[in-house]
């Protein structure tokens, strides 16, 4: 793979579909980066390392020096909203970053200016768009929305493009038979099937160019057969689904431990608080229902109840998010684990975590498009499970097992990585030392 591998060279275009809290938060901290105002803290891509196997030099490299990542300097930013607002103004209004940060990078800001959106309140009735597309139909929308790719391409002279999915979480919506063939999806694009959400048609138009495109959201939109198979047919990325922020970072890092050390647990509830534009959207039922669909299977993915009967079978599991202005993007979160040990003794954790959603999301966004594009030069397409470490409902491969331990993620993406510039597995500490032990016997 890695004598196939194309570099990269040029300049990667990163449209994000929704440039609100999120995508202003990542944009403004790439530009602070390449301006030496700020570091990018939280992004594994530009501040982590990886360990290598036995051999020469640096065996423990950083990530970015490791593997052919396109460079921040060569990041172009796009994408598509519901308002006109540019960069800056969304930036401003979100209130996640410092006034004078922004002021600082304000011209860089001001020219990232949206494109007219694709939406449809009836799959997220608390917005209400007024920049959006007056499309006749939804066929017609993703022909639009493959122009607007091109004619980004051409105005920003970029040769590579990757669309992450950062706009709103839309109503629950279960597969269907128009989702289950690239033909069946088309037909139903064209006769504006309601079953097709607007993320849906971001992602058709994505992948039919060969577009990767990366689900950030809980919604169903990659994870229908017709786009996985449309990404086969094209050869392209993709994945999703949900940024893992918050809460749930918390649960896929403390479970994995009770699991380790067998402890039971009879009882997690989970409650928080948030008052940005994601939490609006989620205070309607039909929003939320898809938000806890998400949430709700990284417990039982990790603990297994079905393997651990005794620990884990009477397992209840409770999420409730709730809307609340005054905290704006400050998401706070409360969490009481009941659990249980040695002979059957119960004992109780509790967690409160205040959180900033949009600085821990920001850095998600940004690794997950270097990956995708990372994927595509290395010839990868299709789901790119392997990138599970950033996401609460990691979309797999058919039949396949999602893996929500977050360090069972990490081994695996960091594999991945060493695999595609085939270099050696890294054997663990204990078994080098019991190597070490067996040759001076």
């Amino acid at each position: 793979m890695k004598e196939q591998m194309l570099p990269a060279e040029g300049k990667l275009g990163i449209l994000l579909p929704g440039l609100g809290a999120v995508a202003s938060t990542m944009i403004a901290g790439v530009i602070a980066s390449r301006k030496g105002l700020a570091k990018p803290i939280g992004s594994y891509t530009q501040t982590g390392h990886i360990e290598l196997g036995e051999g020469k030099g640096d065996r423990y490299p950083l990530l970015k020096d490791f593997v052919p990542l396109a460079s921040l300097e060569d990041v172009v930013f796009g994408g598509w909203d519901i308002y006109e607002d540019n960069v800056f103004q969304a930036a401003s209004q979100a209130r996640v970053l410092d006034q004078h940060l922004l002021n600082a990078i304000r011209p860089e800001l001001e020219v990232i200016k949206p494109m007219k959106a694709v939406f449809d309140r009836n799959y997220v009735r608390n917005l209400d768009g007024t920049f959006i597309k007056q499309s006749a139909t939804k066929w017609d929308a993703a022909q639009e929305l493959i122009k607007d790719i091109e004619t980004f391409k051409k105005e920003n002279n970029v040769n590579r493009v990757v669309i992450v999915w950062t706009g709103s979480t839309e109503k629950y919506l279960e597969q269907s038979a128009v989702h289950e063939t690239i033909a069946s999806f088309e037909a139903g694009l064209k006769n504006n099937d309601p079953a097709i959400a607007p993320s849906m048609v971001y992602a058709y138009a994505a992948v039919s160019v060969g577009i990767p495109f990366i689900n950030g959201a809980p919604n169903l939109t990659t994870d229908i057969p017709a786009i996985v198979q449309l990404a086969q047919k094209t050869k392209t990325p993709i994945g999703g689904k949900d940024f893992k922020t918050g809460q749930t970072l918390m649960k896929t890092i403390v479970a994995p431990g009770l699991a380790a050390r067998s402890l039971g647990v009879t009882g997690w509830f989970s409650t928080n608080i948030l008052g940005n534009r994601d939490g609006l959207v989620l205070d309607d039922e039909q929003n939320f229902k898809t938000k806890e669909v998400s949430k709700l299977g990284v417990l039982e993915d990790i603990l297994r109840p079905d393997l651990h009967p005794d620990l884990y079978g009477e397992l209840y599991h409770k999420i409730r998010i709730n809307y609340y202005p005054p905290h704006g993007d400050n998401k706070e979160s409360w969490d009481n684990i009941d659990i249980f040990g040695w002979l059957n003794y119960p004992m109780q954790i509790k967690i409160n975590f205040l959180c900033r959603d949009s600085i821990l999301a920001a850095p998600i966004v940004l690794d997950l498009a270097l990956f995708a594009d990372l994927a595509q030069r290395a010839g990868m397409y299709g789901v790119q499970d392997w990138l599970s470490f950033y996401l609460k409902s990691p979309q797999t491969k058919q039949g396949e097992h999602a893996e929500n331990d977050i360090f069972k993620q990490l081994n695996t993406l960091k594999q991945v990585l060493r695999d595609m510039m085939q270099e050696q597995t890294v054997a663990s500490p204990a078994l080098n030392r019991a190597k070490a032990t067996e040759e001076m016997a």
